[in-house]
């Protein structure tokens, strides 16, 4: 089989690495890719929303199968657009349609969706410019800390929790009059705050039956503590330790079952991965937001623990064949640290030439904002490579990791070094 693979960072290099392991692979081709992607597969630079030049790729490979890595393809439809396309439409593409991809592509649709399924959600309402002041008196009802949240995607940066009252307006009003967040924000989606502690699961769909993949926890915060702004995640661990069996009963019976049968209620076509961020509220599941594809850095610890045949995997999802896989799993705990770029998640420089990785025992590297210059692996992004390694519980995995990122360099290197400090 020749697969195509829709982006560019470690969730894309970590599936790539795991489809390169099936005998029915023929060929691999990564769309645009990075250094590490280049070396098991062949780059292609193109964008991963220039559906044209992802047309003539498609064909010119005699490509039989598209997995999309982001979310922003799926938002604007790259799944239909095979299907309208008379050339294309024999080609099953990994990831869900349009209308369904609306679960991730706003906020407020996906509010919706969990109250219409009765899935257990935060409370909310939603807010335009048109009525600002409406926002300022729900705001006043809610207790501290508030969230906002920019309907639209913004790159993982559009969520606000702010302690004050008074900030939380200011806020508001800079997102919806001053469009901080650009069209993102044109509607606000304001919800109460739940306290506790964080996990992600994954579930893969064909449409009619569906597979849950490992748990995950990822820290999304620049600074050990959670502290400092939010990033594109930091590092992960899978599978979570507090997630047991009771919790993962409550967590299938109420949240899963009900969001897979509400996609077909809803007639919302999806063959693909659905990643669930959740809370832990006392020892009550509740879903925070829906994602419509895995989640980075989650894919580096979560794909590491299938054993299955991916690519097997993925027909059985093109097929409507899902039912039929037995899920293996690797039991050990798995754990990945990323390597990011100084000033990341705010300004920061590329280019920077990166050593020692290719030297590493016990660990995996997933590429993730890297480039090959004059025959150079150097920095192309804010997250640059994710270190991951397993043991026989997170502690051990870790160490692994840490051991071995010590031997990896390049300027202004930065990470963090507490990685499940919370478990």
């Amino acid at each position: 089989m020749n697969i195509l693979i829709l982006g560019a960072g470690g969730r894309e290099h970590a599936i790539a690495w795991k489809l390169d392991q099936s005998p029915k692979l023929s060929n691999l081709f990564i769309a645009p890719g990075n250094a590490g992607t280049a070396e098991i597969g062949t780059n292609i630079p193109i964008g991963v929303n220039n559906f044209e030049g992802i047309k003539k790729a498609a064909l010119s490979y005699a490509v039989d199968m598209v997995v999309v890595g982001p979310e922003d393809p799926l938002v604007n439809g790259i799944h239909d657009f095979f299907l309208n396309d008379s050339d294309l439409s024999n080609i099953p593409v990994i990831g869900p349609q349009k209308a369904a991809a609306t679960l991730e592509g706003s906020k407020e649709f996906a509010k919706k969706f969990l109250f219409r399924h009765n899935i257990p959600t935060a409370a909310y309402q939603s807010f335009t410019a048109v009525n600002l002041n409406e926002g300022y008196a729900f705001l006043e009802t809610l207790e501290p800390p508030y969230v906002l949240k920019a309907d639209g995607l913004a790159a993982g940066k559009g969520v606000l929790i702010l302690n004050d009252l008074q900030a939380a307006k200011d806020e508001l009003r800079t997102m919806l009059v001053d469009a901080k967040f650009g069209d993102a924000s044109t509607t606000v989606v304001i919800e109460e705050f739940l306290s506790g502690i964080e996990l992600s699961v994954f579930v893969l769909t064909d449409g009619e039956g569906y597979k849950v993949l490992p748990t995950a926890k990822d820290y999304k915060r620049i600074g050990e503590g959670d502290t400092g702004l939010n990033t594109g995640g930091m590092g992960a661990i899978s599978p979570v330790p507090f997630a047991d069996k009771e919790f993962m009963d409550k967590i299938h019976t109420r949240i899963v079952k009900p969001t897979v049968e509400g996609l077909k209620k809803d007639n919302l076509p999806y063959k693909g991965f659905i990643f669930i961020g959740l809370i832990k509220v006392g020892n009550d599941p509740y879903v925070i937001e829906y994602n419509v594809r895995m989640g980075d850095p989650e894919t580096e610890v979560v794909v590491p623990r299938i054993k299955n045949d991916l690519v097997e995997v993925f027909q059985a999802v093109a097929n409507q064949e899902l039912d039929k896989i037995d899920l293996q799993l690797d039991e050990r705990t798995a754990t990945t640290v990323m390597l990011v770029s100084g000033g990341y998640p705010e300004a920061y420089q590329k280019g920077k030439t990166i050593t020692g990785f290719e030297s590493l025992e016990e660990s995996i590297v997933f590429h993730a904002g890297t480039d090959r210059v004059d025959g150079n692996v150097v920095t192309n992004g804010g997250r640059v490579m994710a270190i991951t390694s397993f043991g026989k519980d997170f502690k051990e995995a870790l160490q692994k990791s840490y051991r071995n990122i010590e031997k990896i360099h390049f300027e202004k290197m930065n990470y963090r070094k507490d990685i499940g400090f919370d478990l």
